[in-house]
C-alpha cells in the first residue's frame, strides 16, 4: 500500500470511530465498577468534549476564547470584560492550565504598528485576568499583529474579526 492509501484508510477508521454512539451498550458511556469509567467524573458529556466544563473545548466554545476590539484601541469593551470574567473564573477553577494571550490586528496600518497594537491588546487581556485573581506566572503574551488574520478581505466585517485577543490554553502542571 502506498502512503496515500494508508493515510486515507487511517482517516476512515478514525472518522468512523468518532461517530460511534457511546450509549450503544446501554447505560452511561464507560460505566464500569462504581459507574465511573473513562470519561466519567462529571455529569454530562465525555471528558474533553465541549460539554465537559473542565475541558479546553468548553473554555473556547461555552466561555469564549477571544475578545474583540474597536479600531486602533486596546481598550476592553463591556462584552470583552464579560468574556474575560468567565475566562478568569475558568482559569481559577482549572489551575493545571496555563494560557498564552495572542494579540491580533486588522490588515490596515504598517506591520510594526500592528505588532505593537497586538501587544497592547494581549497585555490588556493579561492585566484584566490578573486583576481577577489569575496568577501572572500562568499567563504569557505574544503579538501577531496583522500576520494571522482569521478573515481575509478588505471590508469592515473582516477587519472587525481580526481586531482580537485570543486566549490559548495549554495543560501544564504548575510548579511553584
Amino acid at each position: 500500500m502506498n502512503m496515500m492509501t494508508k493515510a486515507t484508510m487511517l482517516l476512515l477508521v478514525l472518522g468512523t470511530a468518532a461517530c460511534t454512539n457511546p450509549n450503544r451498550l446501554g447505560g452511561a458511556a464507560g460505566a464500569g465498577a462504581g459507574g465511573a469509567g473513562a470519561g466519567a467524573g462529571f455529569d454530562g458529556g465525555l471528558a474533553g468534549s465541549a460539554s465537559d466544563p473542565t475541558s479546553p473545548a468548553y473554555f473556547s466554545q461555552a466561555i469564549g476564547d477571544r475578545v474583540l476590539f474597536a479600531v486602533d484601541t486596546s481598550t476592553l469593551t463591556p462584552e470583552g470584560q464579560r468574556i474575560l470574567d468567565g475566562q478568569a473564573q475558568w482559569l481559577l477553577t482549572n489551575a493545571d492550565y496555563r494560557a498564552v494571550v495572542e494579540g491580533h490586528a486588522d490588515e490596515q496600518g504598517t506591520r510594526e504598528y500592528n505588532l505593537a497594537l497586538g501587544a497592547r491588546r494581549a497585555n490588556a487581556v493579561r492585566e484584566y485576568l490578573v486583576s481577577r485573581g489569575v496568577q501572572s506566572s500562568r499567563l504569557e503574551v505574544i503579538s501577531y499583529g496583522k500576520l494571522r488574520p482569521i478573515e481575509v478581505c478588505s471590508n469592515e466585517a473582516c477587519y472587525a474579526q481580526n481586531r482580537r485577543a485570543v486566549t490559548v490554553l495549554s495543560f501544564s502542571a504548575i510548579t511553584s
